[in-house]
Parts: C-alpha cells; structure tokens; sequence
C-alpha cells in the first residue's frame, strides 16, 4: 500500500495507523497533504462509531474560524451520554482561540468523545502536535501522505481492490494509473466505480471500457505504440485523439514519463523489487520498461529524449505548428531515435 511508506513524525511515542485501519481513540491525529484520505479516516470513524453505537453525535467545527469554548460545548456529556465524535479542521491553519482550548482538553479529554484533529502540514499547531504526539494522552495518528508517484498510485489502486476482495491485472492498473494521473482522489472514485459497476476481474480491456476517452490513457496509448516501433498505429491514436480534443501537452508528457524511466534502468542490474524505490516506479513498470529497452541504443535513447524536449517546446507556444511537432516527435520515437522515416508497421 502506499501508506506504508508514509514518513513517521519524529518523537512521535504514539501508535501510527494506516489510512484504512483507522479505529476510535479519545485523539486521533490525521495529518500530511492528502485530502481525499483524510477524508476517508474522518468518514471511516463516523462509520464504525455508528455501527457500535447509531446514536453518536458527529460534529465538524472550523480551527481557523473557532469560537472559544466550541470545543468543550461538543465535547460535554449529553443527557443521554452517548458517544460524540468531534471533527476539528483545518488544524494547520487555526487561530489562538482554538490553540489555547486544544492543549487544555488534549491534556484531560472526556470520556466517549473521539476528537479529529486535521492537521494538512505546516508549523502551526505545532505545539498541539507534539503534545499529541508525546504519548502522555491515548491518542492514534494517520499519517495522509500525499500520492506522488505511480509506485504510490499504483499501491493504492491495488489495495483498493484487494481490501474489496476484487482480483485487478497490472495491465489494469497502469491504465488506472495512466487515467488519472493527475489527481488521486479521481483515482479513488473511479476504483470504486469499477468496483460497483465491473462484475469480475478487473482487466485493461475492463478499464478502457469505462475510461479509454480519458485524455492521460488516450496519451499513454500513444506512447506505448510508439516505443514499441509501432508507427502506423501510433498516428492513428495520436490524431484520434486530437480529433476529440486532446490537449498536446499530456501527450508530451506521456512521452517523456516513459523515456525516462527506460533510461533511468539502463544498464542497472538490480531486480525490478530493488529499482522500485529507486526510480520511483511499480516493478511492473520496470518489468515494462525493461523490455522495451532491448529494441534502444544509447544513442537513439538519447534523440529520442531530445525530440520529446523539442516537441514539449513546440506544443507550449516555440512552433507555429505544435500538430506537427508531435508528429515529428512521435516519428522519431517509432523508429528508436534513428530517423524520422520509420516505415509503418
């Protein structure tokens, strides 16, 4: 899972829980960049307090726009004392009021209450977080790292579907991956949309079904033929796309992410397992990429880089015809960087 190579605060004397083993504890500390998790740890808790207790009270309140006292009106016992989950937001960014309310309950929390505190980065709050941190309260953190890399990406959508039961091919995932690149929380929802709608095991052919029109899988696609000397079908993806209104750049961009990563493994003997964290990629990426680099010379790794670079200028505004630039560049790459007249195969 991606989670686990989620960076553990230094001094932190607490346990560290994964996104999706989240459980109730009279503080829970979500923290790092990445919204959507976050997002799911505060649903998770509501889910399981519920189902132990339908009667819990859920409130949400606004670090950076806090009253003083809010805290502890949410946190005192009810006439009925059922079990209160409190949401507190925007931890990173809160004001005095919040500050000097936290480190006071943090220090003697009520019974039955599970207070969240969101804390996306930063140093405010700081004194918060290591009081938290410092293990003197019963208090758990999930540490929301953000997405960055397709290694990540790809652990996550493999763990979507494995926690769900749900068999999913690594061609599958790439073209996942490849999808929805640019945004992790889309790639979540459309993880769980195959899961809802797709009966089966999940294949490639599963994914373009619900997902082909996307432009980032429409560029890979592009890509994938290309590199593997593929021309003729190379430029009928290419101007399809453009066709349906692609945009140039991810397409570029494609190009590049997949020429790197076979000049990244050039000459490296390590197994894909070792590379994986090395050049920031799933091994099965590398696996990829290590057959492809069998039809690469040196040479022709290196035009082929440079066409990518003389294309990304040319779709930014350098050429007056940036159709042209990446037909020029998809030309080269067919024929691994020798010659721009690769004959159609």
């Amino acid at each position: 899972m991606a989670t686990k190579k989620s960076a553990t605060p230094a001094r932190s004397a607490i346990p560290q829980l994964a996104w999706h083993s989240v459980r109730p504890a009279p503080i829970v500390l979500v923290s790092g960049p990445e919204d959507f998790l976050a997002d799911r740890v505060a649903n998770d808790l509501r889910a399981q307090m519920r189902a132990k207790s339908p009667d819990t009270e859920v409130n949400d309140l606004d670090a950076a726009n806090y009253l003083r006292g809010e805290l502890f009106s949410f946190a005192s016992p009810s006439l009925f004392g059922e079990p209160r989950l409190i949401r507190a937001n925007n931890v990173e960014k809160c004001n005095d009021d919040f500050l000097e309310d936290a480190l006071a309950y943090v220090e003697t929390p009520e019974a039955d209450v599970t207070l969240v505190l969101r804390h996306g980065g930063g140093v405010r709050g700081k004194k918060l977080l290591d009081l938290v941190r410092s293990g003197k309260v019963d208090s758990v953190e999930v540490v929301c790292a953000e997405l960055k890399s397709d290694a990540d990406k790809s652990d996550f959508t493999v763990g979507e579907f494995k926690r769900a039961g749900r068999a999913i091919s690594p061609g599958a995932v790439r073209a996942l991956v490849s999808a929805f690149s640019s945004n992790a929380a889309e790639l979540a929802n459309a993880c769980q949309q195959l899961l809802a709608d797709a009966p089966g095991d999940i294949t490639e052919g599963t994914v373009d079904k619900y997902y082909g029109g996307r432009v980032e899988a429409t560029a890979f696609k592009v890509a994938d033929a290309a590199i593997d000397g593929r021309l003729g079908e190379a430029m009928v993806s290419l101007r399809q796309a453009l066709e349906t209104g692609a945009d140039p750049v991810p397409i570029v961009a494609a190009f590049a992410s997949k020429l790197r990563l076979i000049a990244k493994i050039a000459g490296d003997r390590r197994s894909s397992n070792e590379l994986a964290g090395v050049v920031g990629a799933a091994p099965w990426q590398i696996d990829r990429a290590k057959r492809e680099l069998h039809n690469w010379s040196e040479s022709g790794l290196s035009n082929a880089i440079l066409a990518v670079a003389d294309a990304d200028a040319g779709v930014k505004g350098a050429s007056r015809d940036p159709i042209y630039a990446l037909e020029k560049m998809v030309r080269i790459v067919a024929s691994f960087g020798r010659d721009e007249t690769a004959s159609v195969r």
